[in-house]
């Protein structure tokens, strides 16, 4: 049985992650995918890592679990300023932990891959447009998230998708956007 952890890092609930998070979980659970989601503008968590002892607050202990538990984890965020947002930032470094995600070898400079056998699809939001992204900023939340988070824990990155120029969408448009993404699932 598949089982899918959401994690959702936009702090606004009427955000455009929020509801394609909503479609897809929806569509995940009409296909009998188990489910479980953190709405991280709704757990009550310290952002920044400030000691050694990681000391977590138990819906931080609970996100550990329901990443064990899945097979799959996927992100939904916006780009702000080049990169995810801070909330998510905060939630990455109190989350994916020493002795959790890794471990770092005694001897060498090596580390061990905690996470191995996941995988992770990435919905990333924007206002501008993608070639903008591309070609001037290098896709620096897409570099961050597959290369110095997932693949560094040992989860395989399956998707990386930017929604971009959205300001600029209708409604109409959105809907289409989402109706695309959730015809792809299976």
């Amino acid at each position: 049985m598949k089982n899918v952890y959401i994690i959702v890092g936009h702090p606004s609930q009427d955000s455009f992650s929020h509801k394609l998070a909503n479609e897809y979980e929806n569509k995940l659970k009409q296909l009998n995918i188990n489910v479980r989601r953190a709405n991280l503008n709704e757990l009550n968590f310290d952002p920044i890592l400030r000691s050694k002892d990681h000391k977590l607050e138990q819906c931080l202990i609970d996100a550990q679990e329901n990443i064990k538990w899945a097979n799959e984890i996927i992100f939904f965020y916006p780009l702000w300023w080049g990169n995810i947002p801070a909330l998510l930032k905060g939630f990455i470094d109190r989350v994916f932990l020493p002795n959790f995600a890794y471990r770092y070898h005694q001897n060498d400079p090596f580390w061990d891959k905690l996470l191995k056998g996941k995988t992770a699809k990435i919905f990333s939001t924007c206002d501008a447009p993608q070639f903008y992204n591309s070609l001037f900023l290098g896709n620096p939340d897409f570099k961050f998230m597959k290369k110095c988070l997932l693949n560094f824990c040992g989860i395989k990155v399956k998707s990386m998708k930017r929604i971009d120029s959205l300001y600029k969408k209708s409604d109409a448009k959105r809907k289409l956007i989402i109706n695309n993404i959730l015809n792809k699932i299976k």
